[in-house]
């Protein structure tokens, strides 16, 4: 066959599309257990830096982020009854894409449409066994994007340890600063919700006047991101509410539920 053939030139080039596919499906395949320790590891760490055991650009490997959940246990909830579903597989939970509730448009103050019916906590203990944290799951909608993040209670179950937003689509330099480390450290030490367990927290705008009635419960805006803003505000009421972790979060705090111990002393035990 002649060099300067189209059919030759057309069978190269479809045997080296070939080729190359094999190729890429090869690595593809190789390397997806791999990409999903990776994955894995990610969202560990976001529950981590949320709790406060794990600094923002702190990097941590798989065996430091197993040690450190030693003194942690996920659970299960009913959102809807607040109680804690015992024999459920945290981890078979939030891989059921099927879990869900519709949401009413009055109540759907997160713009998320839907609502898991069940949802994982996550439980932090001290060396002594006593709470340090509840760390939460959380989803809205921002401006542009859908905000996922978690949010970390004390152990009084109403003031904010730490929040962290590790995945969203906002304006960079704008909206975005939701990600930046500094303005989640504004976050830390508010009033989430008042002596009924109602979630009262805001993102305000501008900066917070400290003397002004309720800045306990107010987090500084962030510039050119109102809209924003508002979507974080919402987002967290909706999931410390009603028709998020609210009925669990009271019955916690009127010590109507028995917490587990940490999964350390879980396989003690055994």
């Amino acid at each position: 066959m002649a060099n300067e053939s189209t059919t030759k030139t057309f069978t190269v080039a479809a045997l080296l599309a070939i080729v190359c596919a094999i190729i890429v499906s090869l690595a593809n395949v190789s390397l997806k257990d791999l990409q999903r320790q990776n994955q894995t590891l990610d969202r560990q760490t976001n529950i981590l830096r949320a709790a406060g055991l794990v600094q923002p650009t702190e990097k941590v490997t798989g065996a430091q982020a197993a040690e450190l959940f030693k003194k942690s246990a996920a659970i299960v909830v009913d959102l809807q009854s607040g109680e804690i579903v015992p024999d459920a597989d945290p981890e078979a939970v939030e891989a059921d894409k099927t879990n869900l509730r519709p949401l009413d448009k009055a109540d759907d103050i997160a713009g998320i449409g839907s609502v898991p019916k069940l949802g994982v906590v996550y439980l932090f203990f001290n060396d002594d066994g006593t709470l340090d944290a509840v760390t939460l799951p959380i989803v809205g909608t921002g401006l542009w994007s859908t905000l996922y993040g978690f949010l970390s209670l004390h152990s009084d179950y109403a003031t904010v340890k730490r929040l962290v937003f590790y995945d969203h689509g906002e304006t960079p330099g704008l909206g975005g600063e939701i990600s930046n480390p500094t303005w989640d450290r504004k976050w830390e030490g508010k009033i989430a919700v008042d002596k009924e367990g109602e979630p009262i927290i805001a993102v305000v705008k501008g900066t917070v006047n400290p003397d002004a009635q309720g800045a306990a419960s107010m987090v500084d805006g962030i510039s050119g991101a109102t809209l924003t803003g508002k979507g974080v505000t919402n987002t967290i009421r909706f999931w410390l509410g009603d028709n998020g972790y609210g009925p669990f979060l009271k019955k916690l705090r009127f010590d109507e539920i028995e917490l587990p111990a940490p999964t350390a002393d879980r396989k003690d035990e055994k």
